[in-house]
């Protein structure tokens, strides 16, 4: 990489391809239409970035943009600020073309980079695992609202994939021991990797919902369990077609996994213990029937930032 100066009059795309121009590199395109090449030799890391966004669809283009560049230069994103305008090396430019395609083919881009931002941490990510997800944070500030920061206790966490949610709770709670539970062996993998790179303590067990913790009551039990219809069309779309199905869909209306915890969790709580789930923003009328059948009380449900139904809790009194 080299700090943009001189432009040269004939540029060498990547693929082999010449072209010509008297223009000053500033308004040379970045992305050769007609050979879908890049012109790595007059790219600046700011046109390879405007450009790349140009191509991505979403509301996010320009921030994947930026993280798949800055993968492919194995820097941080920050480090763009400084150096903008600097020129993209060719073999760094086919390395940022390749990522660019994996995008294109619909591969999430916490995927292709392995790892994702979540709460303040910097999780990996691998196609064994959910990729943590912004609305699931609401679900780590309500559990944090009902854990005082100077009481100790213990707190399970029920799939735990990443071990976002126990991680993030661990980082804000020292005083709390925090369980995590999954029923994949290669996201336990992932989860114990992480609590290592963030230097938390995190008890990973492994097996299906409370089963490994038979006879253990915890002051909290929370969850992101599987809660997508199995026929639903969108996980045939998107990025859900590459994350594992086992961690999205649960029985016919999506439920079954929810079922099953609230079902199980007043034998796990302590009097006064809660519990507190993530659904779908149209089951919260549902969670909210299992929450009282199964005697929770002071049951609610947190809406998140887009005003969707998304988080049910409810109090074990015993």
């Amino acid at each position: 990489m080299r700090s943009a100066g001189i432009w040269p009059t004939t540029s060498t795309a990547t693929c082999g391809c010449r072209t010509s121009s008297s223009s000053p590199a500033s308004s040379w395109p970045a992305w050769s239409r007609s050979s879908r090449c890049w012109r790595a030799e007059v790219t600046t890391l700011a046109h390879a970035i405007r450009d790349a966004a140009a191509r991505l669809p979403g509301d996010e283009a320009r921030l994947e943009a930026e993280l798949l560049l800055a993968h492919a230069l194995q820097r941080p994103r920050s480090w763009f600020y400084a150096h903008a305008g600097d020129v993209l090396e060719p073999d760094d430019a086919r390395t940022f073309e390749a990522l660019l395609r994996r995008r294109d083919h619909g591969e999430p881009v916490a995927q292709i980079v392995g790892h994702r931002g979540f709460w303040s941490l910097d999780l990996a990510v691998t196609a064994d695992t959910l990729i943590p997800r912004p609305e699931t944070e609401l679900l780590v500030e309500l559990a944090l609202e009902h854990l005082p920061a100077e009481q100790m206790g213990q707190v399970l966490d029920l799939g735990t994939g990443t071990g976002a949610i126990a991680l993030a709770i661990a980082s804000e709670r020292p005083l709390v021991d925090m369980t995590a539970v999954d029923l994949s062996n290669a996201a336990l993998d992932v989860a114990r990797a992480n609590a290592a790179d963030a230097g938390l303590p995190l008890r990973l067990l492994q097996g299906s919902w409370f089963a490994p913790v038979a006879g253990e009551v915890f002051r909290m039990v929370v969850s992101n369990p599987p809660y997508i219809a199995e026929g639903d069309p969108h996980l045939l779309q998107g990025d859900l077609r590459f994350e594992p199905r086992s961690a999205l869909a649960s029985g016919p209306d999506g439920l079954d996994a929810i079922r099953r915890i609230v079902a199980d969790a007043p034998a796990h709580l302590l009097p006064g213990g809660w519990l507190l789930i993530e659904h779908g923003y149209d089951q919260g009328n549902a969670v909210r029937g299992l929450f009282t059948a199964a005697g929770f009380h002071r049951v609610a449900t947190a809406r998140d930032l887009e005003g969707r139904e998304r988080v049910t809790m409810g109090r074990h009194d015993g």
